[in-house]
């Protein structure tokens, strides 16, 4: 543990609107789908996140978040 406070942390405050994201509004890759979908990070499962990109785009990510 860091007995340095973190400067980036907002500490007890909400989190901004602007930093919230959910869904496929930006740019994403296999490996975060891979990480959004709950699975390690393998090569098997990289490779199943290539194909479904591939098949759905960006509703690939949008089924997998809220």
């Amino acid at each position: 543990m860091n007995a340095e406070p973190d400067k980036t942390s907002l500490g007890d405050f909400p989190t901004p609107d602007r930093l919230l994201h959910s869904g496929s509004e930006g740019e994403f890759t296999a490996e975060d789908l891979v990480l959004a979908s709950g699975r390690d990070v393998t090569p098997k499962t990289l490779a199943w996140a290539e194909r479904r990109m591939a098949e759905k785009g960006r509703a690939s990510m949008d089924e997998l978040l809220p």
